[in-house]
């Protein structure tokens, strides 16, 4: 069997996170031999319910034959004496369990992960960042400061796996990676969970407040900065004009909750948003909306999209980092340049006044999200091992 070892600072509700544990628990059997190294995720701020959907998560991959390794000093800030106490403990880790492959997920964890998988001679090395935060997120020193540490511990890997292929692009254009070291795979999604949803429309609609003769737009999301919120709020102002009788639908929680709900008040459209907090029944949600958006002016991948896309409707988001993978312009979607409200509400506007093409698009997004199938994941991350193995 092969033995694979992978690192990730944080366990919970993020796609970074879903993504691996989906990936170690695809993986794990026969074949594979899989590890998981991960902090406790007190950072993360999880409610009960959070943390009991991770707890289930976790479960499910004992029972396939996943070890876990929690480490108390593995947190997501830096902290120069917690990070070196991590280092430490995944370089013996490394040495004691002899992986065959070392696989590290997003920034912190592929820092230290890489760092220590090379100084305990791990015979293979990937890296997967979860998206890159070389702009968006943080202001031009910072950003820079990150990209060049990336370029540094670069080094250290065999492989890095880009979620799309706007972030490979990227990689390649900042050289911070040769393209000889990029392949690219999709983030899975449990299509069939989203596939498979039977729920009468108008009572969900009632259930969360709403009135089931209006039109709904509907976001789901971090309510961060770098995922747009705002201009989504804003740009609905414009909808409104138009389309009075529309609703818009937060789902998710973030620091910019209270500013969000007191922009809505200052534009007298506290009535028309619905914040709905972190939900466990986004697949439930999802089908009363009519049009789906992704605002954010930076993004990884957007797993949300492809949910949206296997409920079978049209999406609106940012041409911007792996959005563009997922939405094919005029076909599933529309793309609009990141942060412009005006572009935002007509792409929003024009989908809503044109049910046939909202269909049409639905239709054609349910076919498209098959290429991002956990099933698919799984497959070309067992391609990429036995490749790399086999050098």
């Amino acid at each position: 069997m092969t033995k694979v070892l992978h690192i990730i600072t944080r366990l919970d509700m993020g796609g970074s996170a879903q993504n691996t544990l989906k990936t170690c628990l695809g993986l794990a059997g026969s074949k594979y031999q899989v590890i998981l190294i991960h902090g406790l995720s007190h950072e993360s701020n999880m409610t009960e319910q959070e943390m009991g959907i991770v707890g289930q998560g976790v479960d499910r991959a004992k029972k396939q034959g996943v070890v876990f390794f929690p480490l108390a000093s593995f947190v997501r800030r830096i902290d120069p004496v917690k990070d070196f106490l991590t280092l430490v403990s995944l370089f013996r880790i490394i040495k004691q369990e002899k992986p065959d492959i070392v696989h590290t997920h997003s920034s912190k964890g592929g820092a230290l992960g890489r760092l220590a998988a090379k100084m305990a001679g791990a015979p293979v090395i990937i890296h997967t960042p979860h998206g890159h935060v070389f702009h968006g997120h943080f202001g031009s020193l910072a950003s820079r400061v990150f990209l060049v540490a990336e370029k540094i511990f670069s080094l250290l890997d065999d492989c890095t796996v880009a979620l799309t292929e706007g972030e490979k692009d990227d990689y390649i254009n900042l050289s911070v990676e040769k393209e000889k070291k990029l392949v690219t795979i999709h983030s899975g999604v449990d299509i069939d969970h989203f596939r498979n949803v039977d729920i009468e429309v108008d009572l969900k609609k009632k259930e969360l407040g709403l009135k089931p003769e209006n039109r709904v737009v509907g976001t789901v999301g971090w309510l961060l900065p770098i995922k747009g919120p705002g201009h989504l709020l804003k740009a609905m102002d414009r909808v409104w004009k138009k389309y009075p009788d529309t609703e818009l639908v937060y789902v998710g929680k973030g620091e910019m909750l209270e500013t969000l709900q007191e922009e809505a008040v200052k534009m007298n459209a506290d009535e028309k948003v619905k914040f709905l907090g972190w939900r466990d029944d986004v697949h439930e949600i999802i089908p009363v909306f009519d049009l789906f958006v992704l605002p954010s002016l930076n993004e990884g991948m957007g797993r949300v999209l492809v949910e949206a896309m296997a409920l079978g409707k049209p999406v609106v988001g940012s041409d911007t980092g792996g959005i563009p993978d997922l939405i094919k312009q005029n076909e599933t979607g529309l793309l609009v340049p990141p942060g412009d409200e005006e572009k935002l509400a007509e792409a929003i506007i024009d989908i809503l006044g044109n049910p046939d093409k909202a269909e049409q698009m639905g239709s054609k997004g349910k076919v498209h999200c098959e290429d991002f199938s956990e099933t698919a994941m799984v497959r070309k991350i067992d391609e990429l091992y036995t490749d790399l193995m086999s050098r």
